[in-house]
């Protein structure tokens, strides 16, 4: 596994009760849940990216 690098995320309070409460739903921590979407947001756009190319 890739070493992680730590940054500091400002957020809006109420964006941030959210993915807590989404990511204990899913049984991840903030931390987890916020890779995870970020991971997916990316591999959309991967996604739209290659079908573009195909167009």
């Amino acid at each position: 596994m890739a070493e992680k690098k730590a940054f500091v995320l400002r957020i809006n309070p109420d964006v941030l009760k959210e993915i807590e409460a989404w990511g204990a739903d899913e049984f991840r921590s903030t931390n987890g849940q916020i890779e995870y979407l970020l991971q997916q947001a990316l591999n959309d756009r991967k996604k739209s990216a290659r079908k573009k190319k195909q167009i």
